[in-house]
């Protein structure tokens, strides 16, 4: 996941850099999916992670031209992406897990219990990464459904990658008391 940008990206950033609304259209369109689905683990709903998508690409427009290439263009809009659902976090003031969508499910054709306690399973995972702190949340996101390396986590947060494992170290504890008594799980998956 960690690919770096493509010259097809460069030109796109430039030509973007230069005023191009084309060329930003199109660094949206690769990257709105990734943005959305940071945005869903952080905010906890689809009408907040839409907000903050659409949010996170407006500053990413008004802040283009201070966008250096030295990084990869995927962190920056990430960065954006966290700092902006943390905002809207903090404007709301109150998260209401029992509002979690329900997931897509990797099964093609499950039955209907099978997608009742899929569905179940996935509201829970959803409200325990919601209980966590802010600045945890972040790292796992990015760790565990983005699958950022540290050292990308520490780039796109701009803290130190041991300040990255012990948020994700802290992160999986916290999972782990708060699912593992309403999922029966013996250990959340580390590494």
């Amino acid at each position: 996941m960690g690919m770096p940008a493509t010259n097809h990206e460069e030109t796109l950033v430039t030509n973007a850099q230069q005023g191009d609304r084309g060329a930003f259209g199109e660094l949206v369109c690769l990257h709105y999916s990734a943005v959305i689905q940071v945005a869903y683990h952080m905010c906890g709903n689809t009408q907040a992670a839409e907000d903050t998508a659409q949010e996170t690409f407006l500053k990413a427009w008004q802040h283009l031209p201070d966008y250096r290439p030295e990084g990869q263009l995927r962190s920056w809009l990430y960065r954006i992406t966290v700092n902006t659902a943390l905002d809207m976090l903090r404007r709301e003031a109150k998260l209401t897990p029992d509002d979690v969508d329900e997931m897509p499910l990797a099964d093609g054709n499950p039955g209907p219990e099978a997608v009742a306690v899929a569905n179940e399973r996935a509201a829970l995972v959803q409200q325990a990464v919601l209980a966590l702190p802010p600045a945890s949340r972040a790292v796992l996101v990015l760790r565990e459904y983005r699958g950022l390396s540290y050292q990308e986590i520490a780039e796109t947060l701009d803290i130190p990658v041991g300040t990255v494992m012990s948020r994700l170290n802290y992160a999986r504890g916290q999972l782990r008391i708060r699912l593992e008594p309403q999922l029966g799980l013996t250990e959340v998956k580390n590494g």
